[in-house]
């Protein structure tokens, strides 16, 4: 929100206030100014200030008000004019080619002088035949044979606009020899509007919020207006249908006007904040609109009398019609969904409500009768509305914040009062105010006690009332308690009692300072201590998988059907389940809830594998399906792993050696769930549509399944951009793995006697996994044996066909003594026996 100095000063004397200290005091109220742009002022001496600072000044002996007396033709150029200007010291003649002088060539001396923004001589400018602003220092010169060193200058010389096309002229009591920075100087606040202070989205919103910070008289807008028309009951009505979509619709008429420029005070002011001038109309609803935050719609009224068939027209509201289609102010047609709210009559819909209006019914430069219209829409729907339509208006942007109903009247009647002095016209006498849901304004107690409790300072109850009424607060003293009610400009201070006392505490703070909160230390009540296991748990795991090497990642929860189709290979059996619909989507290829999230994974290993040589990533995330016992999906939570390419990267020391494969992630797997202590777990072959067959196993703990594991299946890659190298990857339910793992486990010493270290070569068939025969030498030397760690793999003829040769390193060690050999001997005895009478295995001699 961009406030100029000059118009603020309308509403709150702020001339005696330092620039630096009234930005520095509106930022720590919440707010910030962003940057100050200066039209002309001089900028605050040096960087001590914490804000950005752009903009030209006007230097004072340089640039001053000129008046223009005669404009002559010059003797060798039809495009160029020479101007007879007085400076209030002496006489000059000013070379300039600015077409809007041309009317007065050769007229003699003027009856009217023209007033103009005059440059001398060494005066710095803005280039206003560059693009941008480039800045250039006036030079003596000859142009066309006549000397020149000075100029009268455009609003793009001065920094004003873009305008360039002609010389800036000034009103007739501008004074002749007055510095130009004197007399129209100026300096603009960009200002951060967060969403809670929405109401200041206007420039007499930061002029209430400057009055209550320095104890300043606020000056109201001038809302009277002289209405000498005929009633305006009778020439238009309004029906709102749905009063939850439109809580409020009010309507003025004027006739007669005259569509024009506006004043050029208006058009620098709409200038400085951004807006481009239009007409005098138009202009009336962007400058209130900026002024006291309440949108505007002009209306050419015989438009709506000629749509109803020359009787008097009926406006609707309503949501539209399935498969209906507006074209806006922009010359966009937009196809509408059914929730989106619509101004319209019997001939059809003609505006966006709380968004844009209709081409038919603008007004034209052919207007004479206006309607205008303020009205205020349900701020949620006219979100969801902007977010399918993709559009952006300055009336949205204060639609969407939910603004309070009472400023529409407020608004039209400042906007019939400005059109009218700026358009001329007849007022018809009162207004259309349909208003079916009247908003309660909430009601906050406060007490001195309170205020200590929540802010850490002492306040009395009038005090208290003080500050709150300096923000327009009503409030009420009782015995031990202040009652605000909460002004009706505003929305942010909510109903429930608790929450409302929040807001009206910010506000206190506020106003009272940040600044003046002393530091003291917490004298209350500590709040109960709740725990969160679920985010605990999280936090284990992420710390885990981070400290073997793997980056996590954050993926959008919204996808489309065709993105997840491509983790399944072509053929495979369609995952049926339903996607759950986003009504409002932030794109049109994310417009589902997502399934699953290794397909998300993916998508960000597709974009990382092109760029890089090794890629490890996981992520920790929910994926949502459709619930049979409540209208909300089910959020279920889920840790998938991926990693690609060079099992480890490349450095000067050693090349990078082999890919990661399916031991690698087995890896990843063991050590997390080793650091989570999760006990019984077991490895099975299995079958999954998006992995390798053979190539893909499961985690079993007990008969549940916590995880699905294995190498991405060649189709899937194929529908990928993931390069050569095969990419595995890991899918955990983590809601079951949460649930298995225990809270807490057993740590044991550290042993004070050396082990005992042995190898154990054994034969056994193809089809017996490593894991079964670990299990039976772990669990016969249970309390003897503390490692057994599986080194070598062999198969060859001299162990015979479907055979294969394990070759584990067993460590022994006792608690309380060393081991001896014969012990050792005893317990090896029992191993190889129990693994001959159970799997068959044989020493390997």
């Amino acid at each position: 929100m961009k406030a100029p100095i000059s118009w603020l000063k309308d509403f709150v004397d702020i001339d005696d206030i330092p620039l630096e200290e009234l930005v520095y005091t509106i930022t720590m109220a919440g707010l910030e100014v962003e940057e100050i742009h200066f039209v002309g002022l001089e900028p605050p001496p040096g960087d001590k200030h914490d804000f950005k600072v752009t903009g030209i000044a006007w230097d004072k002996e340089l640039i001053v008000v000129g008046e223009i007396l005669e404009v002559m033709a010059h003797p060798d150029a039809d495009r160029l004019v020479l101007c007879k200007l007085n400076d209030s010291k002496e006489e000059h003649t000013v070379l300039t080619g600015a077409p809007n002088l041309f009317e007065f060539k050769g007229k003699g001396p003027l009856e009217t002088s023209l007033k103009v923004a005059y440059a001398k001589e060494g005066a710095q400018l803005y280039d206003g035949h560059k693009e941008g602003l480039q800045l250039m220092t006036l030079k003596r010169t000859k142009i066309r044979g006549v000397e020149s060193y000075s100029m009268v200058c455009s609003e793009k010389e001065l920094g004003l606009s873009e305008e360039h096309e002609g010389i800036m002229l000034l009103p007739e009591d501008a004074p002749v020899g007055t510095p130009l920075a004197d007399y129209m100087g100026d300096a603009v606040l960009d200002i951060a509007i967060t969403p809670n202070i929405a109401r200041n989205a206007n420039i007499y919103g930061i002029a209430r919020e400057i009055s209550a910070l320095f104890k300043r008289e606020l000056k109201q807008p001038d809302y009277d207006f002289v209405a000498k028309g005929d009633a305006i009951e009778g020439q238009i009505s309004i029906e709102i249908r749905e009063p939850e979509l439109n809580q409020r619709f009010v309507l003025a008429l004027i006739k007669d006007i005259e569509i024009k420029p506006s004043p050029d005070w208006v058009q620098r002011r709409l200038n400085l904040i951004g807006q481009r001038p239009i007409n005098n109309v138009v202009d009336v609803t962007n400058y209130v609109m900026f002024e006291v935050g309440q949108p505007l719609h002009a209306f050419d009224y015989d438009v709506l009398v000629k749509r109803a068939g020359g009787k008097t027209p009926v406006l609707h509201t309503r949501t539209a019609e399935p498969g209906e289609k507006l074209t806006t102010l922009d010359g966009e047609e937009h196809e509408l969904k059914d929730f989106t709210v619509l101004i319209g009559d019997a001939a059809g819909s003609h505006s966006l409500a709380g968004i844009m209006g209709g081409a038919e019914t603008e007004v034209s430069d052919s207007t004479t009768n206006v309607l205008l219209e303020g009205a205020h829409w349900n701020y949620i729907n006219v979100r969801k509305s902007l977010g399918y339509l993709h559009m952006h208006s300055e009336a949205s942007y204060r639609f969407a914040r939910n603004m309070h109903p009472e400023m529409a009247p407020r608004g039209v009647k400042r906007g019939i009062k400005l059109m009218h002095a700026w358009a001329g016209g007849t007022i018809a006498k009162g207004l259309i105010d349909n208003y079916p849901l009247p908003v309660e304004d909430p009601v906050v107690e406060v007490t001195p006690a309170d205020v200590t409790r929540w802010l850490g300072i002492e306040l009395s109850l009038e005090k208290i009332a003080e500050i709150l009424g300096r923000l327009e607060f009503e409030t009420t003293l009782e015995s031990d308690k202040v009652l605000a009610k909460m002004p009706d400009h505003r929305r942010d201070i909510d109903q429930d009692p608790i929450i409302g006392k929040a807001d009206v505490m910010e506000e206190i703070a506020r106003i009272y300072g940040y600044d003046n909160i002393p530091e003291t230390r917490m004298s209350d009540v500590l709040p109960p201590q709740r725990g969160n296991p679920e985010l605990f748990f999280e936090e284990r795991l992420r710390d885990i998988l981070s400290n073997v090497g793997l980056q996590e990642i954050m993926t959008y929860h919204m996808t489309s059907p065709e993105r997840e189709a491509r983790r399944l290979p072509p053929g495979a059996e369609a995952d049926d389940k339903p996607y759950i619909e986003i009504v409002n989507p932030i794109a049109a290829d994310r417009y589902m809830m997502r399934k699953s999230l290794l397909s998300s994974v993916l998508e960000i290993l597709e974009r990382n594998s092109r760029i890089r040589e090794r890629v490890a990533v996981f992520e920790i995330g929910h994926i949502y399906m459709g619930s049979e016992d409540s209208p909300l999906p089910d959020e279920l939570s889920r840790l998938v792993i991926a990693m690609t390419g060079q099992r480890e990267a490349a450095d000067w020391l050693d090349a990078a050696e082999g890919q990661f494969d399916f031991y690698d992630l087995k890896g990843v797997t063991d050590e997390l769930i080793a650091g989570i202590h999760l006990e019984g777990i077991k490895y099975e072959p299995y079958q999954h549509p998006s992995f390798h067959p053979g190539k893909c196993a499961r985690i079993m703990v007990g008969e549940r399944q916590v995880a699905v594991l294995g190498e991405l299946h060649p189709a899937v890659h194929a529908q990928h951009d993931l390069g050569e190298a095969p990419v595995v990857a890991a899918e955990f339910d983590l809601e079951a793995l949460e649930e298995l793992a225990p809270m807490r486990h057993d740590t044991e010493a550290v042993p004070n006697y050396p082990p005992v270290l042995e190898d154990l070569a054994i034969v056994v068939g193809e089809a017996i996994p490593a894991a079964q025969i670990e299990a039976l030498i772990t669990q016969t030397g249970k309390g003897s044996i503390s490692a057994v760690q599986l080194f070598d793999v062999y198969r060859g003829e001299q162990i015979g066909a479907g055979n294969k040769s394990l070759a584990y390193n067993l460590t022994y060690q006792a608690p309380d003594r060393t081991m001896t050999d014969k012990e050792v001997a005893k317990i090896r005895k029992k191993i190889v026996a129990r693994l001959d009478r159970e799997l068959q295995a044989k020493l390997r001699e």
